[in-house]
C-alpha cells in the first residue's frame, strides 16, 4: 500500500501507541498484522487476545516467530517501549497509564472475558488521547466496541477488520456499528495502514 486516504482522520503530531484486540481466529490474524510491521516501529504495540485462562500460554512465542518485533508477555509496572509487542497474560486485564506504564488487573470479567479489549482501549484513550491507534480484529462477542468509542472520543484513530472477511465477525461487527471507526479494512491491509499512520505522523 503506497498511500492512505487521511480524509476525516485528525492526525496528531505523533502516534505513540498501537492497541490491538482479537478473540476467536485471532492468532492467525495477529500473525498477519504483526508480521507486516517493520522492526523499527517507533511505538509499542499492546495486544489483548482472549485465551483459555486454565492453560499456560505460548502466544508470545508463537507471535514472535511471525514478526520482526520482539514479543513478550506484559508485566506489571514496566514501561511500554517502542518497537516491542506486549501481550496480556491469560486471566489478567492489561492496562496502561501515564508515561506508558503497564499494569495488570485480576478484577471482574468484562463481557465474560479477562483480558478485556474494552479496558485496554479505555486505558489507552485516557493515557494517550489523540496519540492512540486502536484496532479490532476477528472474534466472537462484542468486546472492544465500548473501547473504540472511548478512543475515538479522545481523538484517537480506530481501525477495524472488515466483518465480511473476518473469520469470526462478532467483535469487528460490534466495533463497526459504533460509528467510531476511521478505517474498515481487509486483514491484509491493516498492518500497512498502521505503519503508514505512524510514519506519516512523524514526517
Amino acid at each position: 500500500m503506497d498511500s492512505i486516504d487521511f480524509e476525516g482522520v485528525s492526525r496528531p503530531d505523533n502516534y505513540d501507541v498501537v492497541a490491538i484486540a482479537s478473540s476467536a481466529g485471532g492468532i492467525t490474524a495477529l500473525s498477519r498484522v504483526l508480521g507486516s510491521l517493520p522492526d523499527d516501529l517507533p511505538v509499542p504495540v499492546l495486544v489483548v487476545q482472549h485465551l483459555d485462562p486454565r492453560h499456560q500460554t505460548v502466544l508470545a512465542e508463537v507471535l514472535a516467530r511471525r514478526t520482526k518485533l520482539p514479543v513478550r508477555l506484559a508485566k506489571a509496572d514496566e514501561r511500554a517501549e517502542p518497537g516491542i509487542v506486549y501481550v496480556a497474560p491469560p486471566n489478567y486485564h492489561l492496562l496502561v497509564g501515564s508515561g506508558g506504564v503497564l499494569s495488570l488487573s485480576s478484577s471482574e470479567l468484562v463481557h465474560f472475558v479477562r483480558p478485556s479489549a474494552d479496558l485496554l482501549f479505555e486505558s489507552v484513550a485516557g493515557a494517550y488521547g489523540p496519540r492512540a491507534i486502536a484496532c479490532v480484529l476477528t472474534g466472537t462477542g462484542s468486546d472492544g466496541a465500548m473501547g473504540v468509542s472511548a478512543v475515538k472520543s479522545r481523538g484517537g484513530t480506530v481501525l477495524v477488520q472488515d466483518p465480511e472477511e473476518a473469520e469470526f465477525r462478532g467483535m469487528p461487527d460490534a466495533a463497526a456499528k459504533t460509528g467510531s471507526v476511521d478505517f474498515l479494512l481487509p486483514l491484509n491491509e491493516i498492518g500497512d495502514v498502521i505503519r503508514s499512520l505512524v510514519e506519516a505522523s512523524r514526517r
